[in-house]
């Protein structure tokens, strides 16, 4: 296989340890694997859906634990049946579709709340929703379900925002 082949359906895998001490470099890492959404194969051992991104990443963390006194080898690789397949994207799937739920509750509370709460809450929900979809490798219908909350409250936040008085007295109609 070439250096710069990935395999089809494949996964990058980053089989790694790191010294427990300092525990700041152990700590980063593992935020930094949460934030990319990894599917944790076993102790030090995680994956992701093999593309040039992923790779990337995994290359530049495998780097920072080798700076950090660790061990990383990256990998291609692919399940040897699609049943694990599924089962490995499946579960990477529930843990988007909690987040996914849990966005979509906060935004529904959110559109309860009135003037700036309201105001803070719009912008902050949106920002939360793009982090997950940048982890979301096997989208849940629950993405769509908060997408539509919150585009829901951002253009409620909008309408409310035409009516605001102007200064001078005017009100701005859309």
């Amino acid at each position: 296989m070439q250096d710069d082949a990935l395999v089809p359906g494949g996964w990058v895998l980053l089989n790694y340890r790191m010294p427990r001490v300092p525990s700041s470099p152990r700590v980063a890492l593992w935020r930094r694997l949460q934030a990319l959404g990894v599917a944790q194969l076993g102790d030090g051992l995680v994956a992701l859906p093999a593309d040039a991104r992923t790779r990337e990443h995994f290359g530049w963390i495998a780097a920072e634990i080798l700076e950090n006194g660790g061990t990383a080898t990256v990998w291609l690789a692919k399940p040897t049946s699609p049943a694990q397949e599924r089962e490995i994207a499946a579960a990477m799937a529930d843990e988007r579709r909690a987040e996914y739920s849990a966005l979509g509750e906060e935004a529904r509370v959110a559109s309860a709340l009135v003037g700036p709460a309201r105001a803070r809450a719009a912008p902050r929900l949106r920002t939360q929703l793009r982090k997950i979809a940048r982890r979301d490798y096997f989208p849940p219908v629950e993405r769509e379900t908060a997408q539509g909350a919150i585009a829901d409250l951002l253009s409620a936040d909008a309408a409310a925002a035409d009516l605001m008085p102007r200064p001078g007295g005017e009100r701005q109609h859309a």
